[in-house]
């Protein structure tokens, strides 16, 4: 029987059917939050589902569970998938023995776990409370927040609406979705004054009505910032994937005033990863939208300002000053700039995509469309790490998931691990020595015509959902004429930048460029959107912190 609940302050729930283990993590839980958050224990799946409906009805908030994994009747797994329902926020924890770790690996795709401890967790002060901090301290940025939700009213085969739902979604932005044709939609279009023949329509927390936004008008509105507070910084970022998130930690962090720029989203091509299982100090995996958030909150700890939907159209060099100028003519200046952009999706060149881009095919949109994939034939485009997990991901709820590659094994560019997973999915099948010809519809994707690059042979299969991931380019065009760029349009940094031992043209110091440093002095580059990287989480956000270090060296020398 769970005990009586409170609805006075936000709850943490924990159940196990063992009554000591229930006792003891009830009494560490009081000990550390019992002042600021109501602990309700429960002995069973059960009695806890039965709290939380309580809790649902009474308006109370629920910032994390915690259930142990074996229990009679309804394991904890079980518990949490069913949780899910009432409060999707809640932060998810798994109490395990050290034999069942597997489960809990398994967990973190059925209810994308956030954490698992190994039982006994002695003592709490190193084991049990640095978890749930992180835990409580990312509910309260996200689910914790108290403001009215946005609104959206779209189309499901609108491609502007599906450009704002991957917006929002990876903003970390709560929204709530409305189908134009639904009675909901149809009312919200209407107090708008709006026929519906322009989508989609997005209500703001502070009730304004939008109709085709723009990002950065919508960044606005939903409380992203857009504007830099200061007209000069120590350190200007240019990009908020990994690299460019690792460099704001470390820039701010070592006092540097730092000011970081995202055209779209933070978190880059890896913060729409829906698992990275081999990145380091994360043995069982983390999603891409989680490392992105706990790298943004960090940053912004340390005091780094973050600006989203701001893009960069010019690098010019104004004496000791590097200064970047945005699309609409406004300017921020720096001491020293750090180019992070990544890379973008190279796009498919068929016959067809143009038109139905966003209306049933997707580039890295996996993890915004897969909930309308249920049930579905899903064909996924690619062969390398990013289409074998949104395969895996997809694989959880479609009917099917069919990966096209182009070369004769998805070995040569899949992770052996991740490899393994998708050979051994029931759902996944992999068509080699195959490309995507055409696609076909009217108003959505139908059809794809695939060809067989051996036999030559064609086949036209059924499907409404296509994603894309066919290999990246930097987007460094506004760089030309400033930053040397190699023959792809990667940046050249270091060794790379003096082949022949001789600096580049234009060099005016009396030393060679620093390893991350670009043709212009004081300005470097970090991660994918840097000539050679790796191409890898890790080692862009070691680049960024790495660059870092050579801006305090520049500017100790200037």
């Amino acid at each position: 029987m769970a005990e009586a609940v409170d609805a006075a302050r936000t709850v943490i729930l924990t159940v196990d059917d063992d009554p000591a283990v229930s006792r003891a993590v009830a009494r560490d839980l009081r000990r550390r939050y019992g002042e600021r958050y109501r602990v309700v224990r429960a002995e069973s799946g059960e009695s806890a589902l039965e709290a939380l409906r309580e809790l649902k009805l009474r308006g109370s908030h629920v910032a994390v569970l915690l259930a142990d994994y074996r229990m009679p009747r309804m394991n904890g797994v079980e518990f949490l998938e069913q949780a899910l329902d009432l409060f999707p926020g809640a932060r998810r924890v798994l109490l395990t023995a050290y034999a069942d770790t597997g489960a809990a690996i398994d967990a973190i795709n059925v209810v994308d776990l956030d954490h698992y401890l190994l039982k006994p967790w002695a003592p709490p002060e190193e084991k049990l409370y640095p978890v749930v901090d992180d835990l409580l301290e990312s509910w309260q940025v996200t689910s914790g927040k108290e403001t009215p939700t946005t609104k959206m009213v779209g189309h499901r085969w609108s491609a502007r609406s599906s450009q704002i739902r991957e917006f929002l979604a990876r903003n970390q932005v709560p929204y709530r979705w409305y189908s134009s044709d639904e009675p909901e939609g149809r009312r919200l279009l209407h107090a708008a004054g709006q026929d519906g023949l322009r989508l989609p329509l997005v209500v703001a927390p502070d009730g304004t009505a939008l109709v085709e936004p723009e990002e950065r008008e919508l960044a606005g509105r939903v409380g992203l910032s857009t504007t830099p507070a200061a007209d000069f910084y120590d350190l200007v970022i240019v990009g908020g994937g990994p690299a460019g998130l690792g460099s704001a930690v470390y820039g701010a962090s070592e006092g540097l005033r730092t000011v970081l720029v995202e055209r779209e989203a933070t978190g880059g091509q890896a913060g729409q990863s829906s698992r990275i299982e081999n990145y380091l100090g994360f043995p069982d995996g983390v999603s891409g939208a989680q490392l992105t958030d706990r790298a943004r909150r960090q940053a912004t700890k340390f005091g780094a300002e973050l600006l989203t939907a701001r893009q960069i159209t010019a690098l010019e060099v104004r004496g000791a000053a590097r200064t970047l100028r945005f699309s609409d003519g406004s300017e921020v200046s720096a001491h020293c700039v750090i180019l992070a952009t990544g890379v973008s999706y190279r796009q498919l060149d068929v016959p067809g995509v143009t038109e139905l881009t966003g209306r049933g095919v997707y580039y890295g949109s996996a993890l915004t469309e897969a909930p309308a994939c249920q049930g579905q034939d899903v064909y996924i485009v690619g062969g390398a790490n990013s289409a074998g997990q949104a395969a895996m991901f997809l694989a959880r709820g479609a009917k099917s998931v069919t990966l096209v590659i182009r070369g004769s094994s998805p070995a040569a560019s899949m992770s052996h691990y991740l490899l393994q997973r998708v050979m051994e999915s029931p759902v996944i099948s992999v068509r080699t020595d195959t490309v995507v010809e055409a696609v076909h519809g009217t108003d959505h994707l139908e059809k794809l015509t695939l060809r067989n690059t051996v036999s030559g042979e064609t086949e036209t299969v059924e499907t409404q959902w296509m994603f894309v991931f066919i290999g990246a380019a930097p987007l460094t065009d506004w760089l030309d004429g400033t930053v040397l760029r190699d023959a792809h349009g990667f940046v050249l940094t270091g060794p790379d930048l003096s082949p022949d031992g001789r600096p580049p043209a234009g060099w005016t110091l009396d030393r060679p460029p620093y390893h991350l440093e670009t043709s212009v002095p004081g300005v470097f580059a970090a991660g994918d959107v840097r000539a050679e990287s790796a191409k890898r989480v890790a080692s862009a956000v070691g680049e960024g912190a790495m660059a870092v270090m050579l801006v305090h060296r520049y500017l100790e020398q200037s």
